[in-house]
């Protein structure tokens, strides 16, 4: 019969534990996933604080787009005058503060007027328009209601002309092209755009 005789060293073997190295690459491995995930924190974070202004830049990039249809479909402006300023339209060139529409119901053109508020008080900052917001006590209507301007907003409208296959201009078809672009302190500038195509017929 043939005993087995286990050694020291061969004990020590059997009930080794991890070494430094691994112990290390534990710990490297464990830090990038905490880091990934403290970016993902960062990010949503940086989304939810930007929320409402990409909101409101979307909805002011809409409204815009929708004012031109129905200008078209009430026949309130020849379609010749769908086009920005410097193709002989009424639609003002560049970024433009977001005033309110003046007689014509049509923002960005000559005739934009300073906005007021419902008070009839104008806006404050550059006369661009302002949303009445609901203060620390969450309902609307209140004596806290906040006037937030949107002086840091800008509009831009590009309206230009579509090519038929030959290379003529189609004079019955433009393409629009509303941004709202804005700015909010520490952030880079963000934008928001709708891309269309008008035709003359309603």
């Amino acid at each position: 019969m043939i005993k087995n005789k286990i050694t020291r060293r061969d004990a020590r073997n059997i009930e080794g534990g991890f070494t430094l190295i691994e112990v290390l690459i534990a710990i490297v491995v464990a830090a990038i996933g905490l880091l990934a995930l403290v970016a993902s924190f960062a990010t949503a974070i940086q989304a939810t604080q930007s929320a409402e202004e990409d909101l409101i830049a979307r909805q002011k990039v809409l409204e815009a787009m929708e004012s031109i249809y129905t200008a078209r479909n009430a026949q309130q402006i020849p379609f010749a005058s769908i086009a920005n300023v410097a193709q002989g339209g009424i639609f003002l060139d560049g970024a433009q503060p977001l005033k309110c529409a003046g007689p014509d119901g049509l923002v960005n053109t000559a005739d934009d007027v300073v906005c007021t508020t419902q008070a009839g008080a104008n806006c404050p900052g550059v006369g661009a328009e302002c949303m009445v917001l609901p203060g620390p006590d969450g309902t609307l209507g209140t004596i806290d209601d906040v006037t937030m301007s949107l002086g840091n907003f800008t509009r831009t409208i590009v309206i230009t002309p579509v090519l038929l296959p030959g290379g003529a201009v189609n004079n019955n078809m433009a393409a629009i092209a509303i941004t709202v672009t804005y700015t909010k302190d520490g952030w880079p500038a963000r934008s928001y755009t709708a891309n269309s195509l008008i035709s003359s017929y309603h």
